[in-house]
């Protein structure tokens, strides 16, 4: 199981689901219809740390976490 924060705007409250990698994770928060416009400009991080590759296994207990873009002044 691992858990799903998300950041910023994207204004949900964390899930935990049972997937395997982070394209599986991908693919279960596509479901959701508020998601998809931020699953593709979000960045994702596993434990605080970036990725940029979908073929990455993910372990019980994980973090990730989706991060929308921001800016500021």
């Amino acid at each position: 199981m691992v858990k799903v924060n998300f950041l910023g705007p994207i204004n949900k409250n964390s899930i935990e689901l049972e997937v395997k990698n982070v394209l599986e994770l991908k693919n279960e928060l596509l479901k959701f219809e508020d998601l998809k416009e931020w699953l593709e400009i979000s960045a994702i991080a596993i434990n605080d740390n970036f990725i940029d590759s979908l073929d990455i296994s993910l372990q019980d207990n994980d973090v990730v976490s989706i991060l929308p873009p921001v800016c500021g002044g």
